[in-house]
Order: structure tokens, then sequence, then C-alpha cells
């Protein structure tokens, strides 16, 4: 999440869950989408979910529809939920664009000191952030915006009860899980091929690439390619591989465009982005490659991440194959010089561990991913493969 910083006094904040939940909101009014004032009779006695969050940031951008989609379900089934948004941004004019695309109520902007008191009031350090309050102003949950994106309108009234039913069912749905059952999440029966419709049975027995992607992200039209040119090296491998294009296109056009760059299979666009097997699998970014075994069970939720550090050879991605590779790997650097310099680097470069140091990063020759072993410039923070630095013009070892 975004940290944010609101400025104003804070004043002295009242204690939530005394006086309702006009002793969290105390401005006199709030204000509708059109600018009209909003009463507080309009939400008295309805479960409130403050709603931080700002134009500016491209998770609330992703996150508001989602949010918005909830809402109107639950507001067609007179659950009792109302929101309020509590606005991060910078000045009226982004404001008001941003709170036009919302059905509910905001903080007037102009009410600095009330924002500033509701962000401390309830350690507000990132955003989107979803406070939700009980009638009374008792907090029911500190931020459930995690639950909205993964659960939707089923996660209300948001407790802690209702959460261990949702995780329940989580897993015994894991747990029984089949390449049918998640097919059938988005009511399916196959699959868009080159050649014709496919049935989804003639994927059982097989690993499964479930990639999720769109033809408006940047991202993802640079990963298509790798990811291709890996699917066109396992198949002709003959491995049992394929991959299904889970769509989140925005519009069909976007749809066939990103199906005209894959070479594998895609399931039917039915005019809105594929949500319930995003919900399903939690996916919160894309692109997104999760990978399912010849049994129907989850593999891995991280195979975009192993495509990009081990290209083909993450095949076929379980916990144990991917071990083998990173002990492989320890084995391999044992061969690399302890320091070299680089030709993109005015300082020496070390060479570092996942153990001693090394991480996830970028690397700054390739502009490729990577995870632990690394050259690595302490100083400043610049770090690339232990291949790039062996293979580059320029680069010369130190210290063996």
């Amino acid at each position: 999440m975004e940290r944010l910083n609101m400025a104003g006094d804070p004043g002295d904040a009242p204690e939530v869950g005394e006086g309702g939940i006009r002793s969290v909101l105390t401005m006199g009014s709030l204000v509708a989408p059109s600018g009209n004032e909003v009463q507080f009779a309009e939400i008295d006695g309805k479960i409130i979910g403050l709603y931080f969050a700002a134009n500016w940031y491209p998770k609330c951008e992703a996150f508001t529809p989602v949010l918005g989609a909830a809402y109107e379900q639950l507001k067609e089934r007179g659950a009792g939920f109302e929101v309020v948004l509590v606005s991060c941004d910078e000045d009226r004019p982004s404001f008001e664009r941003f709170h036009r695309t919302m059905p509910w109520p905001a903080v007037p902007f102009g009410d600095l000191r009330c924002k500033k008191r509701l962000s401390e009031r309830f350690q507000v350090e990132g955003i989107p952030h979803l406070v939700v309050l009980a009638p009374d102003g008792a907090v029911v949950h500190p931020d459930a915006a995690d639950l909205v994106h993964r659960y939707g309108e089923r996660a209300f009234p948001f407790t802690a009860a209702r959460v261990a039913e949702l995780e329940a069912d989580d897993q015994r749905k894991y747990a029984s899980q089949t390449l049918e059952k998640l097919f059938s999440i988005n009511g399916k029966e196959y699959l868009n091929g080159g050649n014709g419709q496919v049935p989804i049975s003639s994927l059982v027995g097989k690993t499964v690439g479930l990639y999720f992607s769109a033809s408006h992200c940047a991202p993802c039209i640079k990963f298509t390619t790798k990811l291709a040119a890996i699917y066109s090296s396992l198949r002709g491998k003959a491995e049992d591989f394929e991959i299904v294009y889970v769509p989140m296109d925005r519009e069909e056009d976007g749809y066939l465009r990103s199906c005209s760059d894959m070479p594998w299979l895609a399931l039917p666009y039915d005019g809105v982005p594929s949500l319930a097997l995003a919900r399903y699998f939690d996916v919160r970014e894309i692109p997104t490659l999760v990978v399912v075994g010849p049994d129907g069970k989850t593999v891995t939720r991280d195979g975009r991440n192993l495509v990009n550090l081990y290209f083909d050879m993450a095949f076929p991605f379980t916990d144990a194959h991917i071990r083998l590779l990173q002990e492989a790997e320890d084995e391999a650097a044992k061969e690399y010089p302890q320091s070299l310099r680089h030709r993109g680097h005015r300082h020496e470069l070390s060479i570092v561990s996942e153990k001693s140091g090394g991480g996830p990063y970028i690397c700054c020759e390739c502009e490729e991913q990577g995870l632990g072993w690394a050259y690595q410039c302490i100083a400043c923070g610049y770090e690339i493969h232990l291949r790039c630095g062996q293979n580059a013009e320029g680069g010369s070892a130190g210290t063996a």
C-alpha cells in the first residue's frame, strides 16, 4: 500500500464506540458525489466503511470498482451498509473527479482536521484502506480492503466469525479442487483454441498455467513474449504443459488483441474481466501466472516470478523442483569470483546470496528479475545477475 500524508491539526478524538457514528464523523454533514449535502440521518444505524483512498494511486483506482460492485450488491440486499470516502487527494478538482466515480458520500474535502483525526485514530498508514465500523462506532474490522477484494459482498458483515466461515469454505474448495471445478467458477465447459473450441476435459492430467493478463497492461505485453518462448520450448520437449489465458481485458477488442499474441488456449470473453477466477486465486496484479498440477491442485501462484528466474527450467514448478534449482545455483555460485567491476557501475561489486544480503531485485544489466545470488554494490544498491556479470562486456574479475 502507498503511505499517505494528511495535513491539519489532529484535535482531540472521542473514544470509538461512544456516541455512535457521529462520535467518529464529527463534521456537520457529508457530501454526495453530486456535491449536495448528505445528512447523518441517512446513514445512522448502518455498518459504515471508511474508505481511505486517492485518485493518484493506481491500487485505489483498481480497488474502487471492486468495492463499488460489492456496495451495490449489498444495497440491493438491503444489508444496511454504507461507505464514506476519506479522500487523500491533494487538490479539490482531483477529489471531485475521483468522488464522481463512486456512489457513496464523502467527508468534505476542506475538512482537513477531520481527515487527519480519522487517519490517526484508525492508524491508517497506507491506501486503499477500509475501516469497518458498527452502528455504535465500534471497530468491526481495522482494514477490510483485502476481504472485499477476495470475497466481494460475501465478506459482509466483516466480523471475525464471518471471516472464519469464508476461510474454512476456501480450504474445503482448495482440498477438492479440480480443473473442471475451477473453470466452472466462470461457467465454462470449453476453451477457445486456434482451431475452434477445446473441451476442458482435454487438459485433465496436464500441468496447466492460468495466465491472468490484459492487452492494456505494458508489463503483461513484455511478459507474454517471454512466456510464449518458454511455452514453445516446453512443447518442443513434449512436456505435458498447457497455458490458458484468463482475460482481464476491459473490452472484447483488447481480448482479441491479446489472443492474437498468444499461442495457447483462452477462456471465452463475456464482456467483462474474469473476476471470479481472479478472486478465487486472490490475484491482485497482472500479469499473474497460477500453475495447476496434473491432479488439479494449485502448485504455485508465483509462476511469473519462477519463469523470470528459471525460464523453462522452472517446469513443473513444484516446491521440490525449485529447491533442486536453488541448490544447483548455490553450487554454481562457488565458481564465480567474489567481486568484480562492471561497465555499468563505478564501484566494485561483491557477490551476495539470499543469506548474506541478497533478495528480490531487478538486474541493472538485463532488467530482468533476480532473487538471492547477485553482484551487488552495498553502497548504491546496484545489482546484477551472476550470469550478467560474467557475460557482459567490460566486466572484470576481482578477488577470487
